[in-house]
């Protein structure tokens, strides 16, 4: 597939209004895809701010995410360098202990047609459970941690992480070994794939 095939099912994903009955604040999908991209980020779903900027991961989660990745936001935005695919495009609303899940509709829809015109992708990260499902239906462990945990196994394809939102941090502080042992060999990988 060309990129003229992925800017066509881009914009068509932007103009996307499939669940808009069940979104609060309306349909308003964010993705940042390239054929150039060699990183892909497997996201959950915006959260509210991210929804009002238009821009992925416009917010603490994403900052440490970048730190995470060892790159600034010049790089982190520049989609010939980085994909960013969230498993739902849009906002889905606030739960009782935080953002709802994505919506099912998107991943269904446009998940797979999207990431065919991206063949070109060496690197998938995994950002939490609902992204772990859809990428690793078959190999991830019995939780979100363990699977983290095993990382090396889809090394270097893929790489689960725990999401880097604040709500977080006592995870983090749970599993030091993520940062000390995990997070050195992402910055490794993606200043190679940069380099590429």
């Amino acid at each position: 597939m060309t990129a003229i095939t992925l800017n066509k099912l881009a914009k068509k994903i932007t103009k996307c209004t499939l669940c808009i009955d069940s979104l609060p604040m309306g349909a308003r999908p964010v993705l940042q895809v390239s054929t150039k991209a060699k990183i892909l980020i497997a996201g959950q779903a915006p959260g509210i701010r991210v929804h009002r900027s238009g821009i992925p991961f416009d917010d603490p989660s994403g900052k440490r995410l970048r730190e995470w990745m060892g790159i600034n936001d010049e790089i982190f935005y520049n989609p010939n360098q980085i994909a960013i695919l969230p498993m739902g495009f849009c906002y889905p609303g606030t739960g009782k202990s935080g953002d709802l899940p994505p919506r099912p509709e998107c991943a269904k829809e446009w998940r797979q047609q999207i990431l065919d015109t991206m063949p070109q992708i060496e690197l998938i990260i995994v950002i939490g459970m609902y992204a772990l499902k859809w990428h690793m239906p078959t190999n991830k462990k019995s939780n979100l941690t363990e699977t983290v945990r095993a990382w090396e196994e889809y090394w270097p394809k893929l790489l689960p992480i725990p999401h880097p939102s604040p709500r977080n941090n006592i995870w983090l502080k749970k599993n030091q070994w993520f940062e000390k042992i995990v997070v050195p060999s992402l910055q490794t990988l993606v200043q190679e794939l940069l380099r590429k």
